[in-house]
């Protein structure tokens, strides 16, 4: 032995004893496995005189999970439809509107010129065609439902028959200026046999 002390081994008072110089091991400051839990990173130095120092580099930082929220869609059906699902009967300038008291007008005006485009506003069924009513000129009425028809005035030829099955923005007439003084379409809506503003059903434009 380094000490030189004979058995039993027994130490006296003031005797000096030396001590070998031993490695030990490092002890993990925290466990990282598993996902979610706080990471630490650690330094490890070794002394010259072989003890082993830990030093904690860094604060635990939480693992917080990033949510991202699909984009949002806005839709208002087809383009040119309303969300109801009308669209205009032609293009054109707007120049007569609804008015239900002094200058009555059951519906609005579109000008255009003559045989251009006229075509169903919804879905539905032709309950009249022809020039029977007056004031109209060549008509066109389409049922949509138990509640809504919509009447299409002054065509210059109509193109479809009665009982027959419209789409929406399927050509139904030619514009003209029958049973009026110029080239418009006069259009109405109405609900349960009372006319309304067809602009508070068609898309904006």
């Amino acid at each position: 032995a380094r000490n030189q002390i004979p058995e039993p081994f027994t130490i006296k008072p003031g005797q000096t004893i030396r001590f070998d110089g031993r490695s030990s091991s490092t002890q993990d400051v925290a466990s990282t496995s598993g996902a979610g839990r706080p990471v630490t990173s650690t330094s490890t130095s070794t002394s010259s005189s072989g003890s082993v120092k830990t030093t904690v580099i860094s604060k635990p930082v939480a693992v917080v999970p990033v949510v991202i929220p699909p984009s949002a869609t806005t839709g208002t059906g087809p383009a040119g439809k309303s969300p109801t699902g009308w669209t205009w009967p032609s293009s054109g300038i707007l120049i007569g509107k609804f008015s239900s008291n002094g200058s009555l007008n059951k519906g609005i005006d579109i000008a255009g010129d003559l045989g251009q485009p006229v075509l169903a506003a919804s879905d539905g069924s032709v309950v009249y065609a022809g020039s029977g009513l007056r004031g109209y000129g060549e008509l066109i009425i389409i049922k949509h439902s138990d509640t809504y028809v919509s009447a299409y005035g002054h065509n210059r030829r109509l193109l479809v028959r009665e009982g027959q099955q419209v789409k929406a923005g399927q050509t139904i007439a030619e514009m003209g200026s029958t049973g009026t003084d110029r080239v418009k379409l006069h259009f109405e809506i109405r609900r349960q046999g009372k006319p309304v503003d067809p602009l508070g059903f068609l898309p904006r434009r």
